[in-house]
């Protein structure tokens, strides 16, 4: 277990050097979870014989794509980065890739509920222009976005982002010397993982559109809670409301999982009805 403790010291987060920009293994893995959430659409649609023509779907995923990262990134800075107020007065670096130096750096930060909201302003915007109901895309991504998610948090960890609290267990890895959980694996398992294998199952069983959609949301966000009992909370923020353990992650996926729940009844109730 020792080298695998030890893992971030014996490993390079640069996978390669294209010219002076450092292609960084974290955004080869989230360049894999959209190719992997793509893929899986596709297989999907394929597979249950769903109405939507390729090309009808691939200008729906340009579309959420855009919404995702503009709303991962905005809904870090609200989130999770406003209490600095740097961004207040440097609004044009939110989405500036480069140091003062002008070295390529990327872009660091990004919120999945930000992403969350964004896809679905981007969806509601897409259906309306082509006429097309949002929860039966929204099922189709419920379905396709769990896997992808896998490699975007195994990013995370190889980015050595998302640390978890400090910890004995055995296969703790150590950040600077001190052992923590590997958090975002965790992540990884429950909120990818372990929802794909829900949700594909339910399918299957599905009785309105929108019910995987819901469900998604219901079941991410109890997933996150769990995960967020053994990841270290971001440093600008700490625990909330005096406690220690109550984070920003856990109160924002209550709030979804509320209000994923109250959606979720009262559209059964009109379905059955």
């Amino acid at each position: 277990m020792e080298t695998w403790n030890n893992i971030y010291s014996n490993f390079d987060p640069v996978a390669f050097n294209l010219f002076s920009i450092s292609v960084h293994w974290y955004g080869i893995m989230y360049a894999i979870a959209l190719l992997s959430a793509i893929s899986i659409a596709h297989w999907i649609i394929k597979r249950d014989n769903l109405d939507i023509k390729k090309d009808v779907l691939d200008s729906y995923i340009w579309w959420v794509e855009i919404g995702v990262i503009l709303g991962a990134r905005l809904g870090y800075v609200l989130f999770y980065d406003l209490n600095t107020s740097y961004y207040l007065t440097h609004p044009w670096q939110i989405f500036n890739p480069f140091a003062q130096d002008g070295t390529f750096v990327g872009i660091s930060g990004m919120s999945y509920h930000g992403a969350l909201a964004g896809f679905i302003i981007a969806s509601i915007f897409w259906c309306r222009k082509n006429k097309i109901s949002f929860w039966f895309m929204a099922d189709i991504a419920a379905l396709a976005v769990p896997l992808g998610y896998i490699f975007g948090r195994i990013g995370n960890f190889i980015n050595q982002e998302l640390v978890g609290r400090v910890t004995d267990v055995s296969w703790g890895i150590y950040v600077d010397g001190v052992l923590r959980h590997p958090s975002a694996l965790y992540e990884a398992f429950l909120e990818g993982f372990v929802v794909f294998v829900i949700l594909y199952l339910v399918r299957t069983k599905k009785q309105f559109d929108g019910q995987l959609g819901l469900l998604y949301v219901v079941l991410y966000s109890v997933m996150r809670i769990i995960a967020e009992v053994f990841r270290q909370p971001d440093v600008q923020l700490g625990f909330l409301l005096g406690t220690n353990w109550l984070t920003m992650g856990m109160i924002i996926s209550g709030i979804f999982a509320v209000l994923g729940s109250i959606l979720y009844i009262f559209i059964y109730k009109k379905y059955r009805v």
